[in-house]
């Protein structure tokens, strides 16, 4: 009997032209070894179409075309925030074609696209990215000892309840800081509460609580006078302190005490947290109180919570976070002063 052995297209060529010799299929199928039913049905072919080459099968059906997979393309590019299911019925009402979210989803996948939450920025005018432009400009090839002197500050708001982000947008990877997938809003608060603190290369000051705004005589009376003074004491003349321009920040009895201290601010361009490197140290801490187990249930449980966590996170991080800044400086010159992938 003769075994079953796969057939290439040498193998079906050879055959093919023994039986255009004139030998019969029985003689072929003894002297190669292969059944003869299955050179029956390749002859068969052979004489229908001329082919010999297998004949793959695919499944089931594609259910699109080229054009509609173009279609599905062009659509969520235009507006990278439609769900799948968005786009399928678009396509169904273009087209007729009715396809399932997950026909939508490796549609898109085919060509690079895929869902990702859009990146949340700050607002930025063409004046805003001058001034960010000029300060990295000014600052890219600074080196290690110079950054050493500089102390970032910054005041965050932390709460029992976190925003789930729930909206994504197709785009391609590497692509994520591109205008068109960003999703720009200004910060906003919520009940919990307010932290303020301030890093320096090898050293951190104690994180100030608060369940209020932040207000000016605040940020003298604490954060100034308690925190930022004693650090420019230690540094000396060298010491540069870095705030953002928020409001309480820019009062006239804030601006009395720095110069009453002989605290020199460092310029500081408006909307540019992806440059101050303290803004990942709050992603760390927000990130290490929601690993907590259990989790902080009400605000006292959090306050605790926060102070612990702040107290704990590994120096060593601040400072490569610190130490970042000639690339922060370099990305922002890269985007012409705006968004970084920072």
């Amino acid at each position: 009997m003769a075994q079953r052995k796969h057939l290439d297209d040498f193998l079906r060529g050879r055959i093919i032209g023994r039986l255009e010799c004139g030998r019969t299929q029985l003689e072929v199928s003894e002297e190669l070894g292969i059944a003869q039913s299955v050179i029956s049905r390749l002859w068969q072919r052979f004489q229908d179409d001329g082919n010999v080459s297998r004949c793959y099968s695919t499944g089931r059906p594609r259910v699109t075309t080229p054009n509609e997979d173009r279609y599905l393309a062009v659509t969520a590019k235009r507006n990278r925030r439609s769900t799948a299911s968005d786009l399928s019925r678009q396509l169904s009402s273009a087209t007729g074609t009715t396809v399932s979210r997950q026909t939508v989803y490796r549609r898109l996948g085919h060509i690079g696209l895929y869902a990702r939450r859009p990146v949340r920025c700050v607002p930025l005018t063409a004046t805003h990215c001058r001034l960010r432009l000029a300060l990295s400009r000014e600052h890219a090839l600074w080196t290690p000892q110079q950054w050493s002197c500089v102390m970032f500050s910054d005041e965050s708001r932390f709460s029992l309840q976190s925003d789930s982000r729930r909206t994504f947008i197709w785009r391609a990877p590497g692509t994520r800081y591109h205008q068109e997938n960003t999703f720009e809003r200004h910060r906003y608060g919520g009940a919990g509460w307010l932290v303020s603190g301030g890093i320096i290369l090898g050293s951190r000051t104690d994180l100030h609580v608060q369940s209020v705004t932040m207000t000016g005589h605040i940020y003298r009376d604490v954060i100034l006078e308690q925190h930022v003074r004693l650090f420019r004491g230690a540094m000396g003349a060298e010491f540069l302190f870095m705030d953002d321009n928020a409001r309480p920040h820019r009062t006239n009895i804030v601006d009395e005490c720095l110069q009453s201290e002989d605290i020199t601010r460092m310029d500081w361009p408006a909307y540019s947290p992806d440059l101050n490197p303290i803004e990942h140290v709050w992603d760390m801490l927000g990130r290490r109180i929601a690993a907590r187990r259990p989790p902080p249930t009400c605000l006292p449980e959090l306050l605790w919570a926060l102070l612990d966590e702040w107290s704990n996170i590994p120096q060593d991080q601040i400072d490569n976070l610190i130490l970042s800044m000639p690339r922060r400086c370099k990305a922002c010159i890269a985007s012409s002063g705006k968004h970084t992938p920072y």
